[in-house]
């Protein structure tokens, strides 16, 4: 088992929301064992099904535990499953009787229902795929780069992690959109997701999209919707000083996990070949979600978007920590830094202002150009994150 950085506080209730199979479950058996703690599992179907007819059922159940056990946490798995207990949940913290844990897939459901309910009441955390720092010494970062780093990868051959990936892209099909009712239409959506991991880390053309799928713009941009909401993709904003100009500009969207994109994109039966332009881009993807699950882990309020110009040329990330504290990034998957690829990234970040310059790539050495520090891929997530 892996420890895990994010640390939820226990003085409060909580909601841990995160793709299928990220760990949740696993995590929260590790904080409350069934011996502390009254566990809802909504995957098990005939309870779902008996909460679902009756939500007050639980009432009812909890009922029973105040005056038989001390147990004072209650969790409830998937708790998007039905929207309606997040009501008693409410009556019941009001009650001040029990701390509630609370995990989903998807807050989708939640955020168009009942979670306003629990506005201020509960903390809210997002569990991904395991980051470097959680796997630790065993870390291999052309395997992460292939298959991801989904826990239950790292417990399978290749075989099967083809096998694994493949099921789990087909599952998010049946059991978050079509099980939770996200879309009407299921094939245009299979479609919309090989054509996002086809085309992931670019950005964004709607119009091009709604024609590729045969669907109104409207309906794409709710499909983009639903990934970032079950938190299967992370939206990139285009950056800018100017909130009303940022919003003009289309994001990129990146899907959480590099082995998920690969299999959604049909390219997981084939091997990743470093120089090329595939490889490249995967490793941007690493790299940028990377840093977005240490954010959520460590719990960092901070803001990402990319720089783009109207010649084509990128900043591939930047990092806000408040405008004091702001990072240029430019990724590059060269084993050897080029000083031209530096100058030109040194020339485009001199426009943001107050921006610290950081070249991250497989280079080995560390080195300095002029305002930008080249840095190895595991230096610079030290020097971001200060671990």
């Amino acid at each position: 088992m892996f420890k895990r950085l994010l640390n939820p506080s226990l003085s409060r209730s909580f909601f841990l929301f995160g793709p299928r199979s990220s760990g949740k479950s696993t995590l929260l058996h590790g904080l409350f064992p069934e011996s502390d703690a009254l566990w809802i599992d909504l995957l098990d179907p005939d309870l779902e099904r008996s909460l679902s007819q009756a939500p007050s059922r639980l009432s009812a159940r909890l009922e029973q535990e105040a005056a038989t056990r001390h147990r004072k946490w209650v969790v409830i798995d998937e708790i998007q499953k039905i929207p309606e207990l997040l009501s008693v949940v409410h009556q019941w913290m009001q009650r001040k009787q029990f701390h509630f844990a609370m995990t989903g897939s998807s807050a989708r459901k939640l955020k168009r229902g009942a979670a306003n309910l629990l506005a201020g009441r509960a903390s809210w955390f997002e569990l991904s795929s395991l980051s470097h720092l959680e796997v630790g010494a065993d870390f291999d970062l052309e395997a992460s780069l292939r298959w991801g780093t989904l826990p239950e990868i790292f417990e399978l051959s290749d075989a099967d992690r083809a096998r694994f990936l493949k099921s789990y892209c087909n599952l998010y099909l049946k059991e978050e959109v079509v099980a939770e009712q996200l879309v009407r239409k299921v094939q245009p959506f299979r479609n919309f997701l090989e054509l996002v991991a086809l085309q992931n880390s670019q950005m964004i053309n709607y119009s091009k999209f709604a024609r590729d799928c045969q669907v109104d713009v409207t309906t794409i941009q709710t499909y983009f919707e639903i990934l970032v909401d079950t938190l299967v993709a992370i939206e990139l904003a285009p950056f800018d000083e100017s909130i009303r100009k940022r919003q003009r500009k289309n994001s990129k969207f990146y899907f959480f996990d590099t082995g998920v994109t690969r299999a959604m994109a049909r390219q997981i039966d084939e091997p990743l070949h470093s120089r090329t332009s595939h490889y490249g881009r995967v490793f941007e993807q690493w790299v940028i979600t990377e840093v977005h699950r240490l954010m959520k882990a460590l719990e960092k309020d901070w803001r990402l978007s990319y720089l783009t110009t109207r010649d084509g040329a990128e900043v591939d990330l930047i990092i806000d920590r408040g405008r004091s504290s702001r990072l240029a990034i430019e990724i590059k998957s060269t084993e050897q830094v080029q000083p031209m690829e530096v100058a030109a990234f040194e020339r485009l970040a001199a426009d943001i202002s107050g921006a610290r310059t950081i070249l991250i790539s497989k280079d080995p050495t560390p080195q300095k150009y002029g305002r930008v520090e080249c840095l190895p891929w595991k230096t610079a997530f030290q020097e971001i994150f200060q671990v």
